[in-house]
């Protein structure tokens, strides 16, 4: 299991530890039991939680066994944000919640062998945790001075909005999370992002405080920003989700086949089980032929697949190639065509219209004229076929799913119009 450390590092994903040595001989005696945290403050994990749900499978495999908390009680108060206070969601809501984190979360782990994986709710120990309890068990063992050292909560006590309490008093519970881990199934371990340090250690300082003769460890891995400065995981209509009704399977493919050439390197070893040899030859091809964009494709089929299944893949991968005229168009089922074509330029008509006002109406080219001098120099395609004539106007028999015309101009640029009144 010490090859474990190795490996991570070799990853990118060791970027905080609170004693390597230490660690590494816990690994060496073993078993070691750890846990990972997972807040839901929204209905959906995106993929900036990959990164620890992938680890956490990474250990798990080297040995390790995993505790994966969906945080009940710290869901309904949510950790600081660095800007503004969190909206409160009601009790009913964050339950909800809970159940589909916990059903996103399951399938990347194995519940089942000797170091069989265990889903815990933090609000099975602060249910019937009184007020007056809280404060004297837990609260006693914190100190201010170093609780207003976190990075979050000094920049909002900075701001003119200030901090309330209620978010003041996170690091309290996530502290508990681990001291109860620790008594109740001997986890030793807690890994978490480094953003989440403060957090992370108030819950070792606690186990040290109350639990003198335990051995406990943090690991943190690194933040994962792109080469452009922005976050990971954003576009420009928002998060990128793993629930299907919220980003589609299409749409998060798309997201790690557009993924930039600057950081296919970093997220394959971060998020891919491929074997070092395989990603290093990934890396050589992306840095010899980017164009083919081998890397991308790579970790977009083995993150698609891993997400949403080897079906939904296989879906995603046919429509890619249809849309561009290496597959048919009428074999792809209508939701999957929807998806695809919600990703381009598209507009909705009442009726059929010729295909030089389509293609200027949807924005393929700047005027009739220009959609006129595109279909004579036979570049104007219409689902996949090309279009022959200047007059030509699409017939209803022509509608993919009774609805959908997917428009092309040359080789890359597409559009999608939706006939409502046909």
């Amino acid at each position: 299991m010490t090859d474990i450390v190795d490996e991570l590092k070799w990853r990118g994903l060791w970027a905080l530890s609170t004693d390597e040595d230490a660690l590494r001989k816990a690994l060496a005696d073993g078993p070691v039991t750890f846990y990972c945290g997972f807040d839901p403050t929204a209905a959906s994990l995106h993929v900036g939680h990959l990164v620890q749900v992938l680890t956490m499978r990474r250990l798990q495999q080297a040995g390790l066994r995993p505790l994966a908390l969906v945080g009940g009680a710290t869901g309904q108060i949510g950790d600081p944000r660095p800007t503004a206070e969190r909206t409160l969601n009601d009790p009913e809501t964050v339950a909800n919640w809970v159940t589909r984190l916990r059903g996103q979360i399951e399938p990347f782990l194995a519940f089942e062998g000797e170091n069989a994986a265990v889903m815990v709710n933090n609000l099975d120990w602060t249910a019937g945790l009184s007020a007056i309890e809280f404060l004297r068990d837990i609260g006693k063992h914190f100190r201010v001075n170093k609780m207003l050292t976190k990075d979050s909560v000094a920049r909002r006590l900075e701001s003119q909005e200030g901090i309330s309490y209620t978010e003041f008093s996170y690091q309290l519970l996530q502290g508990m999370d681990f001291l109860e881990l620790y008594r109740r199934y001997g986890c030793t371990l807690q890994q978490g992002g480094s953003d989440q340090w403060g957090n992370l250690t108030a819950g070792l300082d606690l186990i040290h405080k109350l639990e003198p003769e335990a051995e406990a460890h943090c690991l943190a891995t690194p933040l994962m920003v792109k080469a452009d400065g922005t976050k990971f995981g954003k576009t420009e209509g928002g998060a990128v989700w793993l629930d299907p009704e919220m980003t589609t399977p299409y749409a998060f493919y798309q997201f790690w086949l557009n993924v930039d050439d600057r950081d296919i390197s970093t997220y394959l070893r971060i998020l891919s089980f491929r074997s070092r040899e395989e990603l290093e030859e990934l890396e050589k091809q992306t840095e010899e032929h980017p164009q083919a964009r081998a890397g991308q494709r790579a970790l977009a089929e083995e993150l698609t697949t891993l997400v949403h299944g080897a079906d939904q893949t296989a879906a995603v991968i046919a429509a890619s190639k249809a849309l561009f005229g290496q597959g048919e168009l009428a074999e792809l089922d209508e939701r999957t065509l929807a998806a695809a074509l919600s990703e381009v330029p598209h507009i909705q008509v009442a009726e059929l219209a010729a295909v030089v006002d389509l293609f200027a109406e949807v924005g393929l080219v700047a005027s009739k004229s220009a959609a006129r001098r595109t279909v004579k120099e036979g570049g104007a395609y219409v689902n996949n076929v090309k279009v022959a004539a200047e007059d030509s106007v699409p017939a209803k028999e022509d509608l993919l799913h009774e609805r959908w015309l997917v428009l092309r101009r040359g080789k890359k640029n597409l559009a999608a119009v939706e006939v409502t009144g046909v």
